[in-house]
């Protein structure tokens, strides 16, 4: 009887050895595989003070997240000397759901850094607002800073070179205005597009010819 005991004990301790010896080795395979993939990233990301955790990346799988551009990203903001705090920085999560949401994360942070370089008060949430309002913000960014000539009408919108318009006495002018505009980021989300400026002026200019009394 005791011998029969000690051979199904013997049995179990088998068991559970091999047991454990599998569990092991799948798990050093999932461990393999997932270094394979994203190791190179991680090490990017490790050697540029990035922080980014590997448990980070195998999660943007699930979360179908592009990865490489979260890195890219944070490794970018890290080199430009931007805040990367898990906690009131540019995180990783505060990365991510830009991404989800919609946003153009490279653009934000091209902006970002454009910014910071032109001595511009940009933070991550205004510009990832700006972006999410599908506005171009890095473009915003360089129109603060540098002016832009807008012409009206634009041939490449319109495909019309000039505005027409009839005064009074009844001859027709032909009319072409460049106007000069500058961002505002405080008041960029809501703001007229170029699209809207260009109509509004060629409205102007269409009215006021309309209500003269000679051409010129």
């Amino acid at each position: 009887m005791n011998s029969v005991l000690i051979a199904a004990s013997d049995d179990l301790v088998t068991m559970i050895m091999i047991g454990g010896l599998l569990f092991a080795g799948f798990i050093a395979v999932v461990a393999m595989i997932v270094f394979a993939v994203y190791g190179k990233l991680w090490f990017q990301a490790w050697m540029s003070g990035a922080d980014i955790r590997l448990a980070s990346l195998v999660g943007m799988f699930f979360r179908q997240v592009n990865s490489n551009v979260i890195v890219t990203a944070k490794v970018m903001a890290a080199q430009a000397g931007l805040s990367i705090d898990r906690r009131t920085g540019i995180s990783t999560n505060r990365l991510e759901a830009h991404y989800l949401a919609g946003g153009h994360v490279m653009g934000v942070i091209n902006a970002i850094i454009a910014a910071q370089r032109a001595g511009i008060d940009l933070d991550f949430d205004r510009a990832a607002a700006i972006d999410l309002a599908g506005r171009d913000v890095l473009d915003a960014v360089k129109t603060s800073v540098h002016p832009k000539v807008i012409d009206c009408p634009d041939p490449q919108r319109s495909g019309k070179s000039t505005l027409s318009a009839i005064a009074k006495n009844g001859v027709e002018l032909r009319i072409r205005a460049r106007v000069t505009v500058r961002t505002n980021l405080e008041q960029l989300i809501g703001g007229a597009t170029e699209e809207t400026i260009i109509a509004r002026v060629g409205e102007g200019i269409v009215s006021a010819i309309g209500s003269a009394e000679k051409h010129t």
